[in-house]
C-alpha cells in the first residue's frame, strides 16, 4: 500500500486564519482526503509556528505570556479548519518537548558535519521597542529594483533576497521610527557545502514544478550559496541554542521541523514507528506550501534533513496567492476576509468548491472574483449537482431503487469511464480540470433527467416501474458525481451517504451503481449564494486603516452621555450635513463581551446593509427587534472597534439613569427615505 505522510506550512500563531491562507490547507486537505478514497495510508500532519519576536511582541502588547497567546491562537486556528472541514490527523505546536528534541538532534548533525560558523553580523534594531527586528519587521526601499514599501528579507516585485541591513531607508514596523544598526555574534549553517546535492535534488525528477527547479536553478544554483542566520539574540521567543548560551534558533530553524516533531507526538499516540515516517524509503513525504516560502522549503529544509539523515520531501507542491477581485487582500475594501467573518455569513462548502475550480498543477495566483464566486457556485453545484438528486430523490423516496441498472444510453459507463482522468488530474493538483470533467458528467445527467420527466411520470399511477428506473438512473449517476467531489465536498458526500443508506468511503463506488435499496426522506442539500450574505461579509470586513480601535461606541456609556446638558447652537448648514435615513432592523444579536452593546444589521432599502453597533442591551431584548423602523445617521463615517466596524448610527432619546428610547417613524415610513 502507498504510504504518504503530508504537511501544510505551519501557521503562525500572530494572527487568525484569513481565506488567503485556506487557499493552502484546503488544497492540502483535498488531496489528502482523495488518497484516503483510493485506499492509500495517508497521514497529514500540521501544527502552529510558535516562536520568533513577533509572538514575544504581541504577548508584551496584550498583556500576556507568551504561552497563554499562543495556546489561545492555536485553539482558534484549530476551530476555524475545523468549520471548514479541514482534517488533520495530528495538529500539534513548534513549541513541544518533541520539536525541541529533533531541533537538538539536527544541530548536532550539521555541527558533527562541519556546516557551523560563527560571525559577527551588523543587525536592525529598534531602540523604542527594545528588541532586535526580524525581517518582517522592516521595510524600506529594495536594493535591487528599488520598488518602495518591501520587507526585510526579499521583494515582492523583482524577488530579490538581502540583509534587513541592505534596505533603502528602512523603517521598523513596530514603532515607526529608523532602526539602529548593532553588531552581534549569530551563528550560520555553510549550506554551500551542499550545493551539488541542491543542484541534484532540485533539478532531477519530479520533486518541484518545473518553473519553480527553473527559479532556484537562475537565481541561487548559478552561484555559491550563501550562508544562512539561524541564530538571534536575547530577548527572544524560542527554544535556546544549548552550546550557544544567550542565543535561539531562528524561527525559519524550528519551524519546519515541527513537521518532524508533530509526526512523533501523532507516532507516539497511535503506535507508530517514527523511522517509518521519517527514515523509510517506503514512504512518501508531500509538502504544501505558498510560493512566498519556497526558498526555505527546496534550499534550506532539503539541507537541514540530508545533513541529519531524514528522508527527504518526494514531492514539494507550490501554489500561488490569493487576489480578491483582481487585487491584494485589502481591509479598507473589505476583501481581507477572517475564516472566522466568512462563516457567519456563507457556507464553507461554497469556498471549498470555488478554490479546487481554480486551482491548477501550476504555482498561478487565483482570484477570488465574488461575482464569479456566486455564479459559478449557484450554477455547479446548485443547479447541477444538487439538482441532480432534488429532481429524483423525492419520487424514489417512494418507490425504491430498481433491482437492475436500467438502460441509460451508457451515461453511468461514461461518468465511470472518466474516473481514470479526474483521479489523474487529482493526484497532479490539478482540481480545476477534474472539476471540468465532474461538471460535464453532471450536465448529461441532467439532460437525461429532463427528458425523462420524472415529475410527470409521477402523475401517473402506470408508469410506476418506470420512474423507478428513472429515479434509478439519476439518483446512481448523482452518487458518482458525490464521490468524485468527496475530497472537495465531504458534507455533500456524506449527505449523499444517509440519503441512499451506504457511506461513500472509497472511490470505487462511482464504478457500480447501488440498487435494490430504499431511499431515505430527502433534506436540501445546498442552498444557494445569497449576494445579499456575501456583501455582508465584505461590509464586515472593511476597517479603517487602523488595526486597533476603542471598545465603545458612542451609547455605549448610556448613562454619561444622556446625562450631559444640551449642545451649543450649531448653524442651519451644519445640521443639514447629518443625513438621517429611516431604516429597518432585519437582524439584531448580542455582541459576546460587550456589557451594553447590540449589532443591528440595518437594511437602507434594496440591498443596502449596515453594521451598526447599539449601546442599547438590556433594555430592548434583540428578538423584538426585528422588523423594527428606526432613525439611522446615514453617513456617520466607519468606525473600528473592537468587536467589528459600525457603519453608522441609530438615534435615540433618554434621561439620566441610563434610560434609552429609540426614535421610531410611523409604519408607513420606506426604508432608505430620508428624515427632513
Amino acid at each position: 500500500m502507498r504510504r504518504l505522510l503530508v504537511t501544510s506550512a505551519l501557521p503562525y500563531a500572530n494572527g487568525h486564519i484569513h481565506i488567503g491562507h485556506l487557499v493552502e490547507y484546503l488544497q492540502t486537505d483535498i488531496w489528502v482526503r482523495f488518497q484516503k478514497l483510493r485506499g492509500r495510508r495517508c497521514v497529514y500532519i500540521c501544527a502552529d509556528d510558535t516562536h520568533g519576536t513577533a509572538i514575544m511582541i504581541r504577548a508584551r502588547q496584550e498583556d500576556l505570556g507568551e504561552e497563554e497567546l499562543i495556546a489561545r491562537m492555536k485553539s482558534a486556528h484549530v476551530a476555524d479548519f475545523k468549520a471548514f472541514d479541514i482534517e488533520f490527523d495530528h495538529y500539534g505546536s513548534t513549541n513541544s518537548p518533541a520539536t525541541r528534541g529533533f531541533c537538538g538532534q539536527i544541530w548536532a548533525a550539521l555541527r558533527k558535519g562541519d556546516f557551523i560558523e560563527e560571525k559577527e553580523v551588523t543587525q536592525l534594531y529598534d531602540a523604542q521597542a527594545g528588541t532586535f527586528l526580524a525581517d518582517r519587521f522592516v521595510k524600506g526601499t529594495c536594493p535591487k529594483c528599488k520598488a518602495p514599501d518591501q520587507y526585510g528579507d526579499s521583494c515582492d516585485r523583482c524577488g530579490a533576497h538581502y540583509s534587513p541591513t541592505d534596505l533603502i531607508d528602512p523603517v521598523s514596523t513596530l514603532s515607526n521610527t529608523a532602526p539602529e544598526v548593532r553588531k552581534a555574534d549569530h551563528l550560520f549553517v555553510n549550506i554551500e557545502k551542499l550545493h551539488g546535492f541542491l543542484d541534484e535534488w532540485t533539478q532531477g525528477g519530479e520533486h518541484l514544478q518545473p518553473e519553480v527547479a527553473n527559479y532556484l536553478k537562475g537565481h541561487f544554483l548559478g552561484e555559491p550559496l550563501r550562508d544562512w542566520d539561524v541564530s538571534r539574540p536575547a530577548p527572544y521567543f524560542g527554544f535556546e541554542i544549548p552550546d550557544s548560551p544567550g542565543n535561539y534558533w531562528y524561527v525559519w530553524f524550528d519551524a519546519p521541523i515541527g513537521y518532524i516533531g508533530s509526526t512523533a507526538e501523532w507516532c507516539e499516540k497511535h503506535g507508530e514507528r517514527f523511522d517509518d515516517w521519517w527514515r523509510s524509503p517506503e514512504t512518501e513525504i508531500h509538502h504544501f506550501i505558498g510560493k512566498d516560502i519556497t526558498y526555505f522549503h527546496t534550499l534550506f529544509w532539503p539541507a537541514m534533513l540530508k545533513a541529519a539523515g531524514f528522508s527527504l520531501p518526494e514531492r514539494v507542491h507550490i501554489h500561488g496567492f490569493l487576489t480578491v477581485d483582481g487585487e491584494k487582500m485589502s481591509k479598507s475594501k473589505g476583501t481581507f476576509i477572517l475564516a472566522s467573518t466568512y462563516l457567519k455569513d456563507l457556507d464553507p462548502a461554497y469556498l471549498r468548491y470555488y478554490y479546487a475550480s481554480k486551482l491548477t498543477s501550476r504555482m498561478d495566483d487565483i482570484d477570488l472574483n465574488f461575482d464569479e464566486f456566486i455564479a459559478k457556485v449557484n450554477a455547479d453545484m446548485v443547479g447541477n449537482v444538487v439538482n441532480l438528486a432534488s429532481r429524483t430523490a423525492r419520487f424514489a423516496g417512494r418507490t425504491g431503487l430498481s433491482a437492475e441498472y436500467p438502460d441509460d444510453g451508457g451515461l453511468f459507463e461514461k461518468a465511470a469511464a472518466d474516473g481514470g482522468a479526474i483521479a489523474g488530474a487529482y493526484e497532479k493538483g490539478d482540481y480545476a480540470r477534474a472539476m471540468r470533467i465532474i461538471m460535464a458528467a453532471g450536465d448529461r445527467a441532467n439532460q437525461y433527467v429532463e427528458q425523462q420527466a420524472p415529475w410527470n411520470l409521477a402523475k401517473d399511477p402506470a408508469q410506476a416501474d418506470r420512474l423507478r428506473d428513472v429515479c434509478t438512473v439519476g439518483l446512481n449517476l448523482f452518487r458518482q458525481l458525490a464521490v468524485y467531489l468527496a475530497p472537495v465536498l465531504p458534507r455533500l458526500a456524506r449527505q449523499t451517504g444517509e440519503l441512499l443508506g451506504e457511506p461513500i468511503a472509497s472511490w470505487d463506488q462511482s464504478q457500480k451503481p447501488l440498487l435494490g435499496t430504499a431511499v431515505n426522506k430527502f433534506e436540501h442539500l445546498m442552498q444557494r449564494v445569497d449576494p445579499k450574505r456575501v456583501e455582508a461579509m465584505v461590509v464586515a470586513s472593511r476597517t479603517p486603516d487602523e488595526e486597533e480601535g476603542p471598545e465603545s461606541v458612542p451609547f455605549d456609556n448610556d448613562a454619561a452621555l444622556l446625562a450631559e446638558p444640551l449642545a451649543a447652537e450649531i448653524s442651519f448648514d451644519e445640521f443639514a450635513r447629518v443625513d438621517l435615513r429611516v431604516a429597518r432592523i432585519v437582524a439584531a444579536e448580542d455582541v459576546p463581551g460587550a456589557k451594553k452593546l447590540l449589532r443591528l444589521t440595518l437594511g437602507l432599502g434594496g440591498e443596502n446593509r449596515r453594521n451598526v453597533f447599539a449601546g442599547i442591551k438590556g433594555v430592548y431584548e434583540p428578538a423584538d427587534l426585528v422588523g423594527r423602523l428606526v432613525i439611522c445617521v446615514a453617513n456617520l463615517a466607519p468606525r473600528k472597534m473592537k468587536f467589528g466596524v459600525s457603519e453608522g448610527m441609530i438615534v435615540a432619546s433618554g434621561g439620566g439613569g441610563g434610560e434609552v428610547y429609540l426614535l421610531s417613524p410611523d409604519s408607513g415610513a420606506k426604508p432608505g427615505q430620508r428624515v427632513h
